[in-house]
């Protein structure tokens, strides 16, 4: 068998210290063997110049023209004679040399469409975002199909862009990354490869570091935007199963962890439930809030 080839792709706006430490650590793990294609949407920060010093290919685009799910399908096509396609976001940093190679080597597997590595939080995140990596990216590596949507739920088809790779074939027999989505692109594409027979495979010894001390606000602002994906992409909750279970498990080991770890920062925790869940509800219902309000409550304010 051939070797697979494998192009890296990274959306960048203003990625600041991350960034540059994303792009060393790229370049420690000999991406000479490996394309590294930039999307900048208008850096002013330099962020295009550190990419091109790297050796990486920059295309750039107008801010106002990025779309999550439209922007990575433009690289996609512009890539698509690539074996393998891995998403990175600016402030996703390689834990080791060899995660990229431990990442792609799941598709030694022929029915592996994607697969995504574990997230370590960066150093200095609070407990609570540690949990939150720790919940979400477990040690234990896993594979899943549409057999295991029984018992896992929405939670099968989960993934993640900012460490994510793609088998190119799969990727556009499922009609590639949706455009005009306001998040959440990686699921979609998940659960559309779980629907039509390719596995999700998760691969924990593929690690990067990467995590978000969100404020309350942010909080509510993200889980806003997810309320507007499942309303907008209902069928995946159809299919799968809605998401109230999987986020009371989350929240019954988030206040354990923190009890056993950080007891000072459960009022804060209660806080932040109570923000997801109140801007979700209200994600779902955004049709029927003004514009002025819902952009106010996004973050993602273009969408």
């Amino acid at each position: 068998m051939m070797p697979s080839t494998v192009a890296i792709i990274i959306p960048v706006l203003n990625g600041g210290s991350l960034w540059k430490m994303c792009v060393s650590a790229l370049v420690r793990a000999s991406t000479d063997k490996r394309r590294v294609f930039v999307v900048d949407s208008g850096s002013s920060d330099g962020s295009e110049v550190d990419a091109k010093e790297a050796g990486f290919d920059v295309l750039k685009i107008a801010k106002e023209t990025f779309d999550h799910g439209g922007t990575r399908q433009m690289a996609a096509e512009r890539l698509k004679e690539y074996d393998i396609l891995i998403y990175m976001t600016q402030d996703a940093i390689l834990a080791t040399p060899d995660a990229l190679d431990l990442l792609v080597s799941s598709f030694t597997d022929p029915r592996v469409g994607v697969a995504y590595g574990r997230q370590l939080p960066h150093g200095g995140a609070s407990p609570i975002e540690a949990h939150a990596r720790l919940f979400n990216y477990p040690e234990q590596s896993n594979k899943r199909t549409t057999a295991d949507k029984s018992r896992m739920g929405i939670k099968a088809a989960f993934s993640s862009n900012s460490f994510a790779a793609y088998r190119t074939k799969a990727l556009f027999d499922v009609g590639g990354f949706p455009s005009k989505l306001i998040l959440g692109e990686d699921m979609v594409v998940a659960a559309r490869m779980l629907q039509v027979g390719w596995a999700v495979a998760y691969v924990a010894d593929a690690q990067v570091y990467h995590s978000h001390d969100y404020t309350v606000s942010q909080q509510f602002k993200r889980y806003f935007d997810i309320g507007v994906m499942h309303r907008d992409q209902s069928w995946i909750l159809d299919s799968f199963g809605k998401p109230e279970v999987e986020g009371l498990r989350f929240v019954r080991s988030e206040l354990s962890y923190l009890g056993k770890t950080a007891p000072w920062l459960i009022p804060k925790a209660f806080v932040g439930i109570f923000a997801k869940y109140v801007g979700y509800k209200l994600g779902k219902k955004a049709r029927h809030l003004p514009v002025k309000i819902r952009c106010k409550m996004s973050m993602h304010k273009g969408y």
